[in-house]
């Protein structure tokens, strides 16, 4: 008689050989990730140095005030570094990052790490919060729509999950939050407004609009890849003959169509929830979050060059690490994806 176990990839117990080829899979993929993470580093290291060189104006004279004159702006220059050439003010920013030292505020006289982790928490509450929202909204919504209109079922519920999904998509982050604020905090008032740096007793509920503002519309996208997703699997011959063997629905699609369907999902996942960094940083600012978004709009406006560069840094070894973690996922998911061998588990 064949077993019920074998509808999906194999289950059988991987031999010697496969582990050894797991594990020789796993060891190229941390070798080329930790690779990568490195070149990743050295090149925000160097691009947010040198972008900062283009901001307009002269740091000196911020930090001097409108009203010094000529002697007080060049001690001031002299006193933050400017009056040496660029070169040798590389060698000094990056031999203070790679011994864990981003510098000093050139306004608040504050080294920059402590000002970074001030700002931190609120930026990753949202980041955060927003991906894991995201993953366990998204890919349930989008399998179960996919499960109820397999083979042409219920049109009109695909139809409008369409429409739906491609509308509320459509629409920009910041509107999406300008129009949240208005609904749901100024008139309904369902939720606090401010912040909770400045009214700590409202505590996580502050974050329920900016978190709603940023996963709305990541939802729509990856949950409409898994209704595709569900759709291609579904149609498989394992997964036929799994429902002709009247396996229970729930282990149908747990056990074989989820794994199957999560590859390609968590593949452009990883590029969505990349992308929710940086909208976190915009949804900071309508709602006056005192996030990294909101210190690295100030820095710019102050030309306080070390805050920029240290905050640019950590934002995008930020996205690199969750670029990191998809592949991770991935590869405990499907093998093959570690550019190894592919070994059943």
């Amino acid at each position: 008689m064949t077993s019920l176990s074998t509808p999906g990839p194999s289950l059988s117990t991987p031999g010697p050989s496969a582990r050894s080829r797991g594990s020789s899979a796993w060891l190229g993929f941390a070798v080329r990730r930790l690779t990568s993470l490195v070149v990743i580093f050295v090149a925000l290291l160097v691009v947010s140095f040198l972008i900062v060189q283009l901001i307009p104006g002269d740091p000196a004279v911020g930090v001097a005030g409108a009203n010094a004159d000529l002697a007080d702006v060049q001690r001031v220059r002299t006193e933050l570094g400017l009056d040496r050439p660029i070169w040798e003010r590389f060698l000094v920013h990056a031999g203070g990052v790679f011994s864990g030292d981003l510098g000093t505020s050139f306004m608040y006289r504050q080294p920059v790490e402590t000002i970074i982790m001030n700002r931190l928490p609120f930026t990753a509450t949202i980041a955060v919060t927003g991906i894991a929202v995201v993953l366990l909204v998204a890919v349930p919504l989008g399998m179960v729509i996919g499960v109820l209109t397999r083979g042409g079922r219920r049109r009109w519920l695909d139809a409008a999950f369409g429409v739906v999904t491609g509308f509320l998509d459509s629409i920009p982050g910041y509107i999406m939050a300008s129009f949240l604020v208005v609904m749901f905090a100024l008139g309904i008032g369902l939720v606090p407004l401010f912040p909770p740096a400045y009214a700590p007793r409202f505590g996580a509920a502050s974050f329920v609009l900016p978190v709603a503002a940023i996963v709305i519309g990541p939802i729509c996208t990856i949950s409409r890849v898994v209704r595709r997703e569900t759709a291609v699997v579904l149609d498989t011959d394992y997964m036929r003959t799994a429902r002709g063997w009247r396996l229970p629905a729930l282990r149908r699609h747990v056990r074989w169509a989820l794994p199957n369907l999560l590859t390609t999902t968590l593949t452009l996942s990883g590029l969505i929830l990349t992308g929710m960094i940086g909208g976190a940083i915009i949804i900071e600012s309508v709602f006056a979050l005192p996030g990294l978004g909101s210190g690295i709009i100030k820095a710019i406006l102050d030309r306080d060059y070390p805050v920029i560069q240290g905050m640019v840094l950590v934002i995008g070894m930020i996205a690199a690490l969750v670029n990191l973690l998809v592949d991770v996922l991935l590869g405990l998911i499907d093998q093959r994806t570690l550019g190894g061998s592919h070994v059943s588990a």
